[in-house]
């Protein structure tokens, strides 16, 4: 006997959550991507990177009665959301992990009717799924600290790695907003200065230091402008490389805060 869960909330909307015959949580991924602002992307392509053995085809009620649709298992939902570039990412799993999944565990784990039944006619049963619950409560406080520790280094560096792209200062303040630092671009050019990876002074002002070149964190842009007198003039921007963008990000997200006084 299978059971489905609906969980409502007042900024992601709802989820839907299959539970199986084995008492396994399967979450519904057209719900994940709405609750994270993915609009009507091709699911498969929204949750690509999530390894096979994560989601499937489970069984979803819909208003066009019940249809396959693309699940996750709990493992799924957090290595997608570890993933996701979206602001909404990390609220969403503060959701899951405070209400949601304490909500479903609430009888004793993933508790379906038979499973209910089973139990209540066998005392090996319920000691058994004592047991497992015990078991499957550390892995879950396992895996849900392990994505927090790893979480900076998660979003970055695939992403980065695999791009091997240069940014601008201020995306990349953008970037930091987008995971909960409040900082802007001017705040950030003056951290980088502070800290010895900008020039403070002179002609090389805002451009990156020596320091900076050396250790690949940051490199100079240059552009060839033809002026309205037929003239040309060079200008130089600062950029932050793929591995700058992997060092700056963990050094913000897990060092001191720079939207935050000091301890």
């Amino acid at each position: 006997m299978n059971d489905l869960q609906i969980f409502q909330n007042e900024q992601f909307g709802q989820v839907r959550i299959y539970v199986d015959a084995d008492g396994a949580a399967w979450f519904c991924g057209k719900d994940i991507a709405a609750g994270l602002d993915y609009g009507s992307t091709n699911m498969p392509t929204i949750f690509a990177a999530v390894p096979d053995e994560w989601k499937g085809s489970r069984p979803i009620a819909t208003l066009g009665g019940t249809q396959d649709m693309l699940c996750l298992t709990e493992q799924g939902v957090y290595f997608f959301l570890a993933r996701s570039d979206k602001p909404r990412a990390l609220p969403y799993q503060k959701w899951l992990a405070g209400e949601v999944l304490p909500s479903i565990r609430k009888h004793g784990g993933y508790l379906t009717p038979a499973k209910i039944e089973e139990a209540l006619l066998n005392p090996d049963t319920l000691i058994r799924l004592a047991t497992d619950l015990k078991a499957e409560r550390a892995r879950r406080e396992e895996l849900e600290h392990k994505v927090e520790a790893d979480r900076p280094k998660t979003i970055f560096a695939d992403a980065v790695d695999a791009s091997k792209t240069s940014i601008l200062v201020g995306e990349l303040a953008t970037v930091l907003r987008q995971n909960g630092v409040n900082i802007g671009q001017n705040r950030l050019f003056a951290l980088l200065r502070e800290d010895g990876w900008l020039n403070k002074q002179g002609d090389r002002y805002n451009l990156p230091t020596q320091k900076a070149v050396d250790s690949g964190l940051m490199q100079i842009k240059e552009r060839t402008v033809a002026n309205p007198d037929g003239s040309i003039r060079i200008t130089r921007t600062p950029k932050v490389t793929g591995k700058g963008q992997c060092y700056f990000v963990n050094k913000f997200l897990n060092g001191p805060r720079p939207d935050q006084p000091p301890a």
